[in-house]
């Protein structure tokens, strides 16, 4: 039997030719060097040709019948010509031939009356702001790419428009009860009076289906404090938020009895990691390859006693001697350090360390290092919430998923947990 012929799925056409035509305008710009973008671009014409058709459909929709149809004939309505508006895109500024009934009545939906940008390019201005570029570096980054003029008062507009976003998710009611909360801080410049670095404290939930989900961003005084830390739990469970099963931290002082003065069920856990930079801070470099080992030991191992014992025998070592703060450091945070080797392997394998809240700080850092600093408060948490949202997405399960079985660790954690975690 002969094998069936392709369906056609252009205009006309098979898949292999219709993709022929749509590759034709590439190869074409290719050829010839013409601009994609800009007065006369490909780009900008084919942008200005699918709106102005889109925008006689919705005329055609509005009279009721297309152009040409006799059925416009006494109608009491017709069309009246076009108007030209150029407006703002993703492909830059296009002129368009918007078009206009006699009666004076037709509201176009794609580019409303007095809209002089779509929404596309709004967005194209966030995402730049979202990563950290000026006012001056978003102008120039137009201009140059797009060919458009714009102004900083529009660009203002445009951020300004995410601070009642901001506001209502700072605000949002939270779940009752996270398996894991990591919190943090990250420090920013901001001007009052004179630049001075202020803490911005950061919380990162992972929920019951194991997706990571930023709770909240804070400006803090100078200095990060755990008066500050206590102000931000209890906000968070005004919020909702009645139980956690373990808070990831580092080892401020203070900040585990603010974490069990807010839930008084949470196990404070010092990050693993925190504690081995310290101690490489306190050491020689040519000392580490020895050194990271003999921490493992302390770390790894499957029991307190057993961690207790590799501590001793590292203090009594040559290392051990030679740095002695790295031993009080350890013996320090022991309080804190300890349950963490009282877990099951799958919750030891996502408590290990703050290493997921600290890859969000390095990417909002990188938003907040090209500005030098920010005029006030609210400019420094607008561009973090945009950073935020660009890489958090709390549904997108693939994008956000902190462990490959978290069901794994789920269970342990309802069973080491004495069933405070509601499966469904």
């Amino acid at each position: 039997m002969a094998r069936a012929r392709p369906r056609a799925c252009g205009p006309g056409g098979s898949d292999e030719s219709w993709q022929t035509e749509t590759k034709r305008p590439r190869r074409w710009a290719d050829a010839s060097g013409a601009a994609l973008l800009g007065e006369g671009g490909l780009l900008t014409e084919i942008t200005k040709a699918v709106l102005e058709r889109a925008l006689e459909a919705e005329m055609s929709e509005h009279l009721g019948y297309e152009r040409g149809d006799s059925a416009g004939h006494g109608s009491g309505n017709s069309r009246n010509g076009t108007s030209p508006k150029t407006v703002l895109t993703d492909a830059g500024a296009v002129t368009l031939a918007v078009p206009r009934d006699r009666n004076g009545d037709f509201e176009p939906r794609l580019v409303p009356k007095n809209a002089r940008r779509l929404a596309g390019f709004n967005d194209r201005i966030l995402s730049l702001y979202a990563r950290g570029m000026s006012v001056r570096d978003i102008r120039s980054h137009l201009a140059q790419i797009y060919g458009v003029e714009v102004s900083p008062d529009l660009i203002s507009k445009v951020t300004d428009a995410v601070v009642d976003e901001l506001v209502t998710w700072q605000n949002r009611p939270l779940d009752p009860v996270w398996p894991i909360i990591y919190i943090d801080a990250l420090w920013v410049k901001i001007r009052s009076g004179s630049v001075t670095s202020k803490p911005v404290y950061l919380a990162v939930g992972v929920d019951m289906d194991g997706r990571k989900d930023v709770l909240g961003l804070w400006v803090g005084a100078e200095g990060e404090g755990a008066t500050t830390w206590m102000a931000v739990l209890s906000e968070l469970r005004n919020r909702g938020i009645e139980d956690v099963c373990i808070v990831v931290c580092d080892g401020l002082k203070g900040l585990p009895d603010a974490v069990t003065a807010t839930w008084a069920k949470a196990t404070v856990q010092t990050c693993v990691i925190h504690l081995t930079r310290a101690s490489l801070r306190l050491s020689s470099s040519k000392d580490h390859p020895k050194l990271v080992p003999a921490l493992k030991a302390i770390y790894t191992a499957p029991t307190e006693q057993a961690a207790e014992q590799a501590l001793d025998l590292f203090a009594a070592s040559d290392l051990g001697e030679r740095y002695p703060a790295i031993v009080r450091t350890w013996r320090s945070a022991w309080p804190e350090f300890t349950p963490y080797l009282a877990f099951p392997p799958a919750i030891r394998t996502v408590v290990y360390s703050t290493n997921m809240v600290e890859s969000i700080n390095a990417r909002l850092r990188k938003a907040t290092r090209n500005r030098g600093h920010f005029p006030s408060e609210q400019a420094a948490l607008k561009v973090l919430y945009l950073a935020v949202r660009e890489q958090i997405n709390p549904k997108a399960r693939d994008k956000n998923h902190v462990a490959a079985h978290w069901k794994e660790a789920l269970n342990q954690f309802s069973l080491f947990f004495e069933d405070r975690l509601s499966i469904q």
